[in-house]
């Protein structure tokens, strides 16, 4: 499977397969008022946090929970304070601003340097090539969000039995219109979430709101990481409430309103986070990029068979997808994998086609998963070994061969009959002009033993390869066996990766130094 890259039409001033540094806000600007001494907000961070961001080659900061929470989110939220301590056992109702995720209008925290300092800092973040992403939250809103107030019928209603006898579904709530009964947000699959008033998909006034409320965020930011965006599809929106939704508008949600924000922003990226298989139906409505959580599920459970397969879908798909093995809402990388495996995974993921997901505390090896409710984290020792191994990969994928090249997943072969050593192992190649990268993935407790078609590469008749491994800094040289169809043996340790930069030696000659050649590193 070759995919050679492309950049979408619609996000023409992005790089191809961007790395996204996904950081809480308010957390981390605590932090640096500690590390500091003084209250950092949006304006005022210091050039030297911005410099060290850079530093790391992020193509973009996702700065989640900027938006203004109100007081129903936190009055709500500290009902679950004893909650909260499992991640922070002193957390205070002053650590408290309420979840991220119920948003009571989408103006920015003034306790964060409200709107005139994200637009200060997203000037800071551009005059170092980096860009801006902000969430969006197309299903629910907060129970004081204004607009139930000034238009009720943007929203879910119910019957005043409802209140009674579902409290948990629905709340009662005061608008130009008298009192009505709003229903709480949800998906088809959970309780309510009682932070939240539902959102009504089919609703030609909501969507007209929607698109002026995204226009305007627009204004702010480069990119938009969309919540949940699967739940506006027609199908799941009325999966979800039955014939509380009526009928189906004549057009899909995001195909109304994705075109519509365009048109006043061309160069906005959107991201879908989506699950349930529906990651190619979000792409045909508009996104340039959605989650792949069947990829993070399969690593975390070691499935590498299904994993090989996942690699192997439509090169269109896996260009859109976003790789990640830890964010917000799942468990940290460090606790779940361990140091070994997260460095294997982390491997994969940044040197696959498509974007990369990484979350602030995820390059130090931070274990304690915060709630989004609150807006502190315990102290926690930084991993330094970590650090360096993932700024050594970072550093290898800023190379254009990741943002321009053609991937290609190869075929692993038993070394000999009967062999199954080669099982464990994912193997994938890049090439542009006259750079070439072999990367092998073991997440296995074992030795993998494979020969690695390399076919593709129309190598030349008793050549051989020169390898060295980026990661360990290692030399190796490895004989074409054409007798194969041009392959190559190789052991690998357990729980490893490997990025091979290549060079070409023909028979009796020193390493190829032309493309025509074929190329060397």
């Amino acid at each position: 499977m070759t995919l050679r890259q492309a950049a979408s039409p619609n996000v023409a001033t992005w790089k191809a397969n961007p790395i996204v540094y996904e950081i809480n806000t308010w957390v981390w600007l605590r932090d640096l008022s500690g590390k500091y001494g003084y209250e950092v907000d949006l304006f005022n961070v210091p050039n030297a946090e911005i410099d060290d961001l850079a530093s790391w080659g992020f193509d973009a900061l996702w700065l989640m929970g900027v938006w203004r929470r109100g007081q129903a989110t936190r009055r709500s939220a500290l009902n679950y304070l004893h909650e909260y301590q499992l991640a922070l056992p002193d957390v205070t109702e002053a650590d408290v601003p309420g979840s991220a995720y119920a948003i009571h209008d989408y103006q920015v925290e003034a306790e964060i340097g409200g709107r005139h300092g994200l637009a200060a800092f997203r000037e800071r973040l551009a005059a170092r090539g980096i860009k801006l992403v902000l969430d969006y939250v197309p299903n629910h809103v907060a129970t004081d969000h204004p607009w139930i107030r000034s238009h009720p019928e943007f929203f879910l209603q119910g019957a005043t039995s409802e209140l009674e006898s579902r409290n948990g579904d629905f709340f009662l709530a005061n608008t130009v219109k008298g009192d009505k009964v709003i229903a709480r947000g949800r998906d088809p699959y959970f309780p309510s979430w009682i932070d939240t008033a539902q959102l009504n998909a089919f609703s030609p006034g909501l969507r007209h709101a929607a698109i002026d409320a995204l226009i305007d965020i627009g204004n702010q930011c480069d990119g938009l990481r969309c919540d949940m965006a699967m739940l506006m599809m027609n199908g799941v929106f009325s999966e979800t409430w039955g014939a509380r939704a009526g009928s189906h508008p004549a057009r899909e949600f995001w195909t109304e309103i994705i075109p519509a924000v365009r048109s006043v922003h061309p160069q906005m990226l959107f991201m879908a986070e989506v699950y349930w298989d529906l990651e190619g139906e979000m792409q045909r409505q508009g996104f340039d990029y959605t989650y792949d959580k069947r990829l993070y599920d399969r690593v975390i459970d070691n499935d590498i068979p299904s994993i090989r397969a996942h690699l192997g879908a439509d090169p269109l798909f896996q260009r859109s997808h976003v790789r990640f093995i830890e964010n917000h809402d799942e468990e940290r990388a460090a606790s779940v994998l361990g140091s070994d495996r997260q460095r294997v995974a982390a491997a994969l993921i940044c040197t696959l086609p498509g974007a990369v997901l990484l979350h602030e505390g995820q390059l130090t090896g931070r274990s304690v998963k915060l709630p989004v409710q609150i807006n502190r984290r315990p102290q926690q020792p930084e991993d330094l070994l970590l650090e360096r191994f993932y700024r050594w990969l970072l550093g290898e994928t800023r190379h254009a061969l990741y943002r321009l090249g053609d991937w290609q997943l190869i075929e692993t072969c038993p070394a000999q009959e009967g062999d199954h050593a080669c099982d464990s192992l994912i193997a994938y190649t890049w090439e542009y002009e006259v750079e070439w990268r072999l990367i092998t993935i073991n997440l296995a407790e074992t030795w993998s033993r494979s020969r690695l078609d390399l076919s593709h590469w129309a190598l030349p008749e008793g050549c051989s390869l020169q390898l060295y491994d980026i990661l360990t800094e290692s030399h190796s040289e490895k004989q074409i066996d054409n007798s194969l169809g041009g392959s190559i043996f190789l052991e690998v340790p357990p729980q490893s990766a490997h990025i091979f930069r290549i060079a070409v030696q023909k028979s009796g000659r020193s390493p190829a130094t032309n493309a025509h050649d074929h190329p060397t590193a």
